[in-house]
């Protein structure tokens, strides 16, 4: 008896050390922006980690509780910037501006900072493949009642022209005509109807039609650029059907996907509840069977939040492609000063 105890002990001592943190491979600290942008980078990050490399992620200041992208791409200019310590930031408008203003040029020529290719992460949770699953996942019902896949690409085709005017006035260093804060204000859906999801479709259209002819009318030497940015705005993977993905990612999910999700958790949840009523043989039964599902109902917005269903989407193959080669050019111990050759 007293040497299995001795046995056991060892062996739950041994099996308790196992569970320490490994240490292998070189530590790559990944600044990021936010608490938020920790569990998004961390999803993302995992997946590379091996034998060779393993990332920490962490907020951009040890000291203080200053949070941001300025922040975070600020440590980049230390000493430890390098090998061991990357910046993880949201694009925002500074991938698209390609080099017109410094922290876009920073964004996209140093090899140590990895950015989303999106507006920010928020784009990424809101991406169109994965609506029907969060919407199955808030409601325990797969009924079909809406495409939303569909509905965003006809979102994004209406913003399209408009968004290209945006940039290229954000290109001239022309922030005041068409803000993104103003620019938001003329996308984002008024109203969402189940019934008529085509009219919120119409009111935008009307909006945006008006606001570029006002630019056309107000820069009309403008015009030739304006379809040159088209083209060039497509070879960084701007596509009319997907303007959606780099739209600023707060009112993407504010103002668009989730006025269009509430009514339609809304509405799943009110048919699952019919369900439950029509075949409950009485009211006890009834009472518990709508108790049980209520209680597995989920709130859409953190649901949202932990979305991780876009990795098939075509930004995060240009976020992956520049990870792999970030990795590649570490083990080999040279990086080149231009990255992403598109």
């Amino acid at each position: 008896m007293k040497r299995l105890t001795e046995y056991l002990n060892s062996s739950f001592i041994e099996a308790a050390n196992s569970l320490r943190p490994k240490r292998k491979g070189q530590r790559i600290i990944a600044y990021v922006e936010s608490y938020d942008d920790i569990s998004f980078w961390r999803s993302v990050l995992n997946e590379f980690e091996s034998d060779e490399y393993r990332f920490e992620v962490m907020l951009p200041a040890r000291s203080s509780l200053t949070k941001g992208k300025k922040q975070a791409m600020m440590n980049m200019l230390g000493k430890g910037y390098g090998r061991n310590m990357i910046a993880c930031v949201d694009s925002d408008y500074d991938y698209l501006l390609q080099g017109t203003t410094k922290t876009s040029k920073e964004l996209i020529s140093n090899p140590y900072i990895l950015h989303t290719y999106t507006y920010a992460i928020e784009n990424y949770r809101c991406y169109a493949e994965s609506l029907k699953q969060v919407c199955v996942q808030c409601t325990m019902n797969d009924s079909n009642i809406i495409d939303l896949k569909e509905f965003l690409k006809l979102y994004s085709q209406i913003c399209h022209p408009l968004f290209v005017w945006n940039i290229l006035l954000y290109r001239k260093q022309d922030t005041k005509t068409m803000s993104i804060l103003k620019f938001c204000e003329i996308v984002r859906l008024t109203s969402f109807s189940i019934g008529k999801p085509a009219y919120s479709l119409q009111q935008l259209s009307y909006r945006v039609k008006h606001n570029i002819e006002l630019l056309e009318k107000r820069f009309p030497h403008l015009m030739t650029e304006h379809e040159e940015l088209k083209e060039e705005l497509a070879s960084l993977g701007v596509l009319p059907e997907e303007t959606y993905m780099y739209i600023q990612g707060h009112h993407i999910m504010n103002n668009v996907v989730m006025r269009m999700m509430t009514p339609i958790c809304r509405h799943l949840r009110a048919m699952r509840e019919t369900e439950i009523e029509r075949l409950a043989y009485h009211r006890q039964q009834y009472n518990n069977e709508l108790s049980a599902y209520r209680n597995n109902q989920c709130d859409i917005a953190f649901m949202l939040s932990k979305n991780t269903d876009y990795k098939s989407s075509r930004p995060y193959s240009r976020l992956r492609a520049d990870i792999e080669k970030l990795l590649s050019d570490i083990k080999k111990g040279a990086i080149s000063s231009s990255r992403r050759q598109e």
